[in-house]
Formats: C-alpha cells, sequence, structure tokens
C-alpha cells in the first residue's frame, strides 16, 4: 500500500492569552481541535470556513511553520515536527506555500530572479547559473517571460505579481503547495486567470494542492475533496459538487447559504 502524500493526525493547537490579572492563570484559545484528513499525491484539499475557523493555523502547522500542541503532520510518511532544522530544510523541496497577499509577500527590494530563485538558495545551495535557468524555467511555466526576471515587483501587476509567488512555489519542483487564500486579494477576473494556470500546473507537474479559502466557488472549481473547519474542527467533508448542494452540516448549510446567487 503507497503512503499517502500528506497526513494530518489528531492536530490540535492552543494558544496563551494574555492574563486578565497579575495572579490569574493565562487563558487559552483552541485553534484546532484533532483535525484528521489525508491527502494523495495529485489531488486538491479544499478547507473551508469563516474568519478563526483554524483555516491558517491549519496551513501553518502543516507547513512546519509552527510545532502544534498535538498531533501529527506526515509528509511521505515523515513526521515534519520531529525533524531537526537541517533536515526541515531538506524536506521542503517537497512541499511549498503560496500566501494570500502578492504585494506584502514579495520583498519590494529584490529583483523577481532573487524572490523566485530564493527556495534554491535555501534548501539547495544551488549555483547562481542554476539558479537563473530554474527561475527563468518556473516563471515560464506561470506565462511570464524569462525577461521579468531583471524586474521588481513594483512592475507588475496584483495578479502578475501572484504569478510570480506561483512560480516562486514552483522553482523547487515540490510535490504538494499549501496556497492559502491566494486569489482573495485579486480582482474576480484575475482570480478566474489564477485559478485555471493553477489547474494547468497541477496536469503538467502532478502538484497536489491544500488550498485554504473562504469561497465556496472557489474551492468548488479548483478541489477533489473538501473539509469544512467550525472552531477548529472538522464538522463535515465529502467532494464539493455533494457539499456545495446538499450540506448536511448546520454550519456548512450556513455557509453555503451565504453565497451570493447570480
Amino acid at each position: 500500500m503507497t503512503t499517502p502524500l500528506l497526513q494530518v493526525q489528531g492536530l490540535h493547537q492552543r494558544y496563551r492569552l494574555p492574563r486578565r490579572r497579575l495572579l490569574a492563570p493565562a487563558p487559552e484559545v483552541q485553534a484546532l481541535a484533532g483535525v484528521d484528513f489525508t491527502l494523495e499525491a495529485g489531488r486538491s484539499l479544499g478547507i473551508v470556513g469563516e474568519s478563526g475557523s483554524g483555516k491558517s493555523t491549519l496551513a501553518r502547522m502543516v507547513m512546519a511553520l509552527e510545532r502544534p500542541s498535538a498531533g501529527r503532520v506526515l509528509f511521505d510518511g515523515v513526521d515534519l515536527h520531529t525533524l531537526d532544522a537541517a533536515a526541515l530544510r531538506r524536506a521542503r523541496v517537497g512541499f511549498q506555500m503560496v500566501f494570500q497577499d502578492p504585494y506584502g509577500s514579495l520583498d519590494p527590494r529584490r529583483s523577481v530572479l532573487q524572490t523566485v530563485a530564493e527556495p534554491l538558495v535555501a534548501l539547495h545551495g544551488a549555483t547562481p547559473a542554476e539558479q537563473h535557468r530554474r527561475a527563468a524555467e518556473a516563471l515560464e511555466a506561470v506565462g511570464l517571460p524569462a525577461a521579468d526576471l531583471a524586474k521588481f515587483p513594483h512592475e507588475f501587476s496584483g495578479g502578475q505579481r501572484q504569478r510570480i509567488a506561483i512560480a516562486r512555489a514552483l522553482v523547487t519542483r515540490p510535490r504538494l503547495i499549501v496556497a492559502d487564500e491566494p486569489v482573495s486579494a485579486l480582482d474576480v477576473s484575475v482570480q478566474a486567470q489564477v485559478l485555471n494556470l493553477m489547474r494547468d500546473l497541477q496536469q503538467q507537474f502532478g502538484l497536489a494542492y491544500l488550498f485554504i479559502s473562504h469561497d465556496l466557488a472557489v474551492v468548488d472549481l479548483v478541489c477533489d475533496e473538501v473539509l469544512v473547519l467550525q472552531q477548529g474542527r472538522v464538522v463535515e467533508a465529502g467532494p464539493p459538487g455533494r457539499l456545495f448542494t446538499a450540506p448536511s452540516h448546520p454550519y456548512t448549510q450556513r455557509l453555503v447559504a451565504a453565497v451570493p446567487k447570480s
């Protein structure tokens, strides 16, 4: 039996809040409460829920940017949160992230070449020639010319900047991309272009996506399966065609009912 690409098992995350009184115990908030799921190679899993449901916390746990209070994140069968810093850097060749804000996620002082090649420097120690070649390949894969490597972020539109961010995620040739609200900051017409690009890249490179979004229409377009998070718990899961047409949980029903009707 093949090992799933990504397994999340019993994931909990609690955060301590500031004390209300000097001698009082610090209160805690539960951001994730026993989240479980499996994502196979080449598939797309959507995570939906309202603000504060735990979606972005889950993304940070999967990326090993934060250590969970309890539970495991297995990538290719390896628990990411048991790895030392050097082993985790090596593991990150296989999974990368695309962030929500195409303006804030790109350093305005760094050229497109420096931005796109950054994961290669951190993960591979690639030579300058290899960095340039791989960055050019990634940029062309997202529909931008290699000549744009010499430019800077202020020279691009929001949609083009998000393409650059996707190129940065592609440059290590990962098997998994975690996309945290990757189109929510873009105009509707540009959203469609970026989503179509992501679907094309998935077919071309065999990518798996963990797609975080509050927008059910976006998830319906991109994802094979969907998890619905409410206050850090999975309340419903299934294919989007079923989940969004015949939701069984009251929370999912409210999310679907809130979608504007065209």
